[in-house]
């Protein structure tokens, strides 16, 4: 066959269809909308199967760890009355340290059932780490395809931390310089194994997610009934890049009938393009910032599916970002407060719950969903001396004059963290554009009234709303 990087990309549907055993032309109408909740149920496993596949594996019912300090931290920064009560999910105690455990579980499982070989990911953040993880305890081969270097041959120690993370799980890692090319060499690969696609994005992983979301409703519950008073959290703040978490711990959330506001959380890159070459290492987050947050949340399908499982704009209440430093500043209050040694990525959800906290009185209730592991890599020291080998500009003063790629200034004191709304209805306007700019490029026509309720559920919004956007 034609191994050319244009025949292989024309063949993308049919070589993800072979490796993960979904036909996802089954749930489109024609138009724009396709049927995302048979989507979903395509897996093939009920909630209940899967948490026992998790269980299983070591996988999640990690602890619900109040923040006794920094809650009491939050509250001499807040006015009085305000500063609620500060819970943070540990997912570092999952088997590879993060919750991208729960996305590997339920994938590997059905690989090693359906009698594939191995399994493949395309992935420079935590996931790579987790499926290598599961494919090891359910004895599969495993290839991780990661961006990792620029031009240079010079790579973030982040990535490079989670290269040897996969590595001494026995996975094979694939390591190319920043670019188009990362999904092209993914297909190739699996096309050339016969590999599994244990992708981020397929209804495998984000149905995996939902675990999280009901443990956090249901242990929440457990705490306040021992107070005297069961309820629900208030807030749930995730950490957003490609959508995944957010949409599975929501989806979770929703299942176990808890009202909590979904709010997403992003490290502020504005101005960073992540597929620039020069770009590429002046940015000290791999994951869980606007690059990611922005485009995924606009236009999902862009990702290694045909349609992506995660959808994000379905769920979120609300949208915040923070700055490189403040995360970093948040990451050490973790350790030296809470005694709590965590990743800096992982802190994004942290830094935003601490601001947004002040803003709710203390007898309301905030979860942080998840942590992740720290080690040589992602521990904020050398990610911070490695921005200054980059010109970088380190400094202490007021975060909110950082400029991604420029400087990262460290908060002088705890006041100066702020939570900094993006505008939900500019986005959910995109997201509409987006869609029927595609549609259109390809030969559509007509917005069918199916078109419609699909597009103001992917929004969140209204019929109403929708019809607006397309008018103007």
């Amino acid at each position: 066959m034609d191994n050319g990087y244009k025949a292989v990309m024309a063949r993308k549907n049919e070589i993800l269809k072979g490796s993960l055993g979904i036909d996802f032309a089954r749930f489109e109408s024609g138009g724009i909308a396709f049927d995302y909740e048979a989507m979903m149920g395509s897996i093939g496993y009920s909630f209940e199967e899967i948490a026992e596949i998790q269980r299983r594996q070591s996988v999640g019912n990690t602890p619900l760890i109040e923040l006794r300090n920094i809650t009491k931290l939050a509250r001499h920064c807040s006015k009085a009355g305000f500063g609620a009560r500060i819970f943070v999910k540990d997912e570092a105690a999952n088997p590879s340290g993060s919750f991208k455990d729960r996305r590997a579980a339920t994938a590997v499982f059905h690989a090693k059932k359906m009698g594939y070989k191995g399994v493949a990911a395309a992935t420079s953040g935590n996931y790579g780490a987790a499926v290598a993880s599961q494919a090891a305890a359910q004895g599969l081969g495993c290839i991780i395809v990661q961006e990792c270097y620029d031009s240079r041959k010079v790579g973030q120690p982040e990535i490079l931390e989670k290269t040897r993370k996969c590595e001494a799980y026995g996975a094979e890692v694939i390591q190319m310089t920043v670019g188009p090319e990362l999904f092209y060499k993914f297909l190739t690969v699996l096309e050339e194994t016969g590999y599994f696609s244990a992708s981020l994005y397929s209804p495998f992983g984000i149905a995996g997610v939902e675990t999280l979301g009901v443990e956090i409703a249901r242990q929440v519950r457990e705490i306040t009934a021992k107070e005297g008073r069961e309820r629900d959290a208030d807030m749930v703040v995730v950490t957003h890049a490609g959508g995944g978490n957010v949409t599975g711990t929501a989806r979770g959330l929703a299942r176990a009938g808890s009202g909590a506001e979904i709010v997403a959380a992003s490290v502020n890159l504005k101005g960073l393009h992540m597929a620039s070459d020069r770009q590429f290492n002046r940015k000290s987050f791999t994951t869980g910032h606007t690059g990611f947050g922005f485009p995924f949340a606009t236009f999902p399908d862009r990702s290694d599916m045909p349609r992506s499982a995660g959808r994000p704009l379905r769920y979120i209440d609300r949208y915040v970002l923070v700055n490189q430093g403040e995360v970093f500043y948040m990451t050490e209050l973790l350790a030296n407060l809470e005694g709590l040694e965590r990743g800096p990525a992982g802190n994004t959800s942290l830094c935003a719950a601490f601001a947004l906290a002040q803003e709710m009185p203390q007898d309301r209730i905030i979860v942080v969903q998840e942590t992740e592991y720290t080690g040589a890599g992602k521990h904020i020291q050398p990610q911070l001396s490695f921005a200054r080998k980059n010109g970088v500009k380190l400094s202490f003063g007021d975060p909110k004059n950082e400029i991604a790629g420029e400087n990262i200034i460290l908060p002088e004191t705890p006041h100066l963290i702020q939570a900094r709304d993006v505008d939900l209805t500019a986005m959910r306007g995109s997201f509409i554009r987006h869609y029927v700019k595609n549609f259109r490029e390809n030969g559509g026509d007509e917005i069918s009234d199916g078109d419609l309720a699909f597009l103001a559920a992917e929004t969140k919004s209204s019929e109403k709303f929708v019809r607006e956007i397309l008018e103007g």
